[in-house]
């Protein structure tokens, strides 16, 4: 197997981003360091990148609904509780696919996919997320209308595709989408507005709902959902 795609197996990153490891000369193979593109390496080799051992585990698909005061990190130097925490010790090589702030909930996808990984973060691909917010104030429609076309924040312009008042009962709920991969941008966008994300619920990531999934819970993607993705699914999931 290529170094490169062997890297990428691991669920570290992709194979253009296995490249750039390599020729930055990052990455050891048997203790000797790899520059060159194009090395084989198989099954008894020792790979080592930053000085971690990797090995091309066999992939894994994990929807989780993320509960507050969890951290979207495989580790935490200050011993708060992540996501890799709520799951069994044979599932601590998958990654999250982007992530959720510590006090937003939701759905999550976790995987040792690099490939799938970087598709789904790319902004090109433009995946849509689906949140329901609950805010301090309610919003005006003149305040609404600045959401979906654009509030200026330290990192430059960002909006929602689109916002909707729920209606839900007497709190100040919202249905928001968007496409942006930004740090905290909902909690920052309602900021700017002078207004507070009270609490915050991601409801749906590309087609993924956690409609079925507790809260702290997770399961393995379905082989349907595997198929929509463009795997062919591996083994049955349960």
């Amino acid at each position: 197997m290529r170094l490169n795609k062997y890297i990428a197996n691991s669920g570290l990153c992709s194979r253009r981003a296995a490249d750039k490891l390599i020729a930055e000369g990052q990455v050891y193979v048997n203790g000797e360091k790899i520059i060159e593109m194009g090395v084989q390496v198989g099954d008894k080799d020792v790979v080592k990148v930053n000085g971690k051992r990797i090995s091309p585990d066999k992939k894994v698909y994990i929807l989780m609904n993320k509960p507050r005061n969890t951290i979207c990190t495989k580790s935490d130097e200050r011993g708060r509780r992540t996501v890799l925490d709520l799951l069994p010790d044979d599932m601590q090589h998958v990654y999250p696919v982007g992530r959720l702030d510590r006090n937003t909930t939701g759905i999550l996808m976790l995987t040792n996919d690099g490939e799938l990984t970087q598709k789904l973060l790319h902004p090109s691909k433009g995946v849509k997320k689906v949140y329901k917010a609950t805010i301090k104030e309610r919003l005006t429609q003149d305040q609404m209308n600045q959401l979906v076309t654009g509030v200026e924040l330290e990192d430059g312009i960002s909006k929602f595709d689109k916002i909707v008042e729920l209606n839900e009962d007497q709190r100040f709920r919202y249905g928001i989408e968007l496409h942006s991969g930004k740090n905290r941008v909902i909690r920052r966008c309602f900021e700017a507005l002078n207004n507070q994300v009270i609490k915050l619920d991601r409801v749906l990531f590309q087609n993924f709902e956690k409609r079925g999934i507790k809260q702290g819970e997770w399961r393995h993607l379905r082989d349907n959902e595997l198929q929509g993705l463009g795997i062919k699914p591996l083994r049955k999931n349960r």
